[in-house]
């Protein structure tokens, strides 16, 4: 799936985002990674678990819906999550799991044993807070 993200095309935010597979999304990864600042890591050291992450997901196929899947785990890169202790600091939603110490050893088994094999890796896990069930917003289509 490529990404059709030009601004000045017609619906460009409706193409943007079905390129994206965003209606697809089934967890949404960030990472601090690129700070500002560096606080938690060195910069150097949260630009690879970054880089890292984005190419595995690629490499796996779980960055866009496929045939055999059809959903897809997006990522972005955060400049703070504002724990700024261990990092660099990677967070699952809607599962609400907190990872420290996020470097690509770690982000591999976060992604072979909780993205693909639904189990939270404890051992690097400081807090589990999955956002609620929201209530029904009224509407089903985003006002225009």
């Amino acid at each position: 799936m490529t990404s059709d993200c030009d601004r000045s095309a017609p619906n460009s935010l409706t193409a943007c985002s079905q390129s994206l597979g965003l209606p697809q999304i089934q967890r949404h990864v960030f990472i601090c990674a690129d700070q500002t600042v560096p606080k938690c890591c060195d910069k150097a050291v949260s630009l690879v678990a970054w880089n890292y992450l984005k190419q595995r997901l690629k490499e796996l196929k779980l960055d866009v819906p496929t045939s055999d899947r059809p959903t897809c785990i997006f990522r972005t890169k955060a400049n703070c999550l504002r724990v700024c202790q261990q990092g660099p600091i990677m967070v699952v939603y809607p599962d609400g799991v907190w990872y420290h110490s996020a470097n690509p050893d770690v982000i591999e088994q976060i992604i072979q044993e909780h993205l693909i094999g639904d189990r939270i890796v404890s051992e690097y896990a400081f807090l589990v807070h999955p956002l609620p069930e929201s209530a029904q917003v009224s509407g089903s289509e985003p006002s225009k």
